[in-house]
């Protein structure tokens, strides 16, 4: 009988990535309905002593299968290694990050177990039988869907990075870790990474920002952003699909559905409409201050602080102040 709920916990470079952290802290919100476990999977090589970090963050127990054929992520010995876990355990739900990871990853695991997926969640609710609701945009993010799946397990899906909440490390915190092995089918490994080339970063990752100064089509002149973001620590520049598609600003930095999802501890909106595309992606920011020459623009039925005027306007006062 299917029973607990597994995540896929991903790491680079034997760094476990926050969305990781995020969907322990989900998970153990959805297991509080069915009294499950929340159990992590965690694939690498030398990445055992990683274990630890995700008891501390909610995992009961920590399934790692730590072998050189996962040093990098290569499809097939990932899901090779998942398959494995997904069979032997029979978990209810399995939970990926929507990375570009999670995204290769969850739907062969998925065509392999027989059962279906849910991409790019942003809501999951559980009841009390152990049924999975899971909420994703549709219609081009104009209505959002809730998708569940009563007739197999696992129950699978994909949850975009920064839209659950992860929980506070607690170091006091017991589980168990498993050693797995697999036993491999390498006719089948058909690629091999050669060389990795990594692109060098300008400014901070805006999921990780916990200051964001978001551009839209009001925005003349980028240059005035940039100047106020680097004047307020732990800030950074992101912006509408607008201005992405304008070539303007990079994919990188474009928050919406399309896009990041990011839950900052503050949000300046400068010249966002507030289409439904793009409040998918921030409205669980904590602070939400808006600025937009249009008073009946959507952005403002979600924002804390609202201020009718010009964006230029406002940057320059407060590269002034600041």
């Amino acid at each position: 009988m299917a029973k607990n709920i597994f995540v896929f916990c991903e790491q680079r470079d034997g760094q476990i990535q926050n969305v990781a952290l995020e969907l322990l802290g989900v998970a153990r919100e959805l297991a509080e309905k069915t009294g499950e476990k929340v159990n992590a999977v965690l694939l690498g090589h030398g990445v055992t002593d990683k274990a630890d970090e995700l008891i501390a963050h909610g995992a009961d127990t920590v399934y790692v299968v730590d072998h050189e054929n996962l040093e990098k992520f290569v499809t097939e010995p990932y899901a090779q290694a998942m398959t494995h876990i997904a069979r032997k355990y029979e978990p209810s739900v399995i939970l990926f990050g929507a990375t570009s990871i999670g995204r290769d990853l969850a739907p062969r695991l998925s065509a392999r177990l027989r059962t279906g997926l849910t991409a790019d969640c942003t809501k999951l609710e559980m009841d009390e039988e152990g049924n999975l609701f899971m909420t994703r945009p549709a219609f081009g993010g104009n209505l959002f869907a809730t998708i569940i799946c009563p007739d197999h397990r696992p129950q699978m899906s994909t949850v975009r990075p920064g839209v659950m909440k992860k929980l506070e490390a607690d170091p006091a915190r017991v589980g168990e870790v498993v050693a797995e092995s697999v036993e491999w089918d390498a006719s089948k490994f058909a690629v091999t990474v050669l060389e990795e080339v990594k692109a060098e970063k300008g400014e901070a990752n805006i999921e990780d920002a916990k200051i964001l100064v978001s551009c839209g089509r009001g925005v003349k002149n980028l240059e005035s952003a940039h100047e106020l973001a680097s004047k307020i620590k732990g800030s950074a520049v992101s912006s509408s699909r607008t201005l992405v598609d304008a070539g303007l600003m990079d994919h990188e930095r474009q928050v919406g559905q399309t896009g990041k999802t990011v839950r900052p501890e503050a949000y300046l909106a400068f010249g966002i409409s507030g289409a439904i595309q793009h409040l998918a992606g921030m409205e669980e920011s904590e602070f939400i201050v808006a600025v937009n020459t249009d008073k009946n623009a959507p952005i403002f039925k979600v924002a804390n602080l609202g201020i009718v005027a010009d964006a230029e306007a406002v940057f320059k006062n407060l590269n002034k102040l600041l």
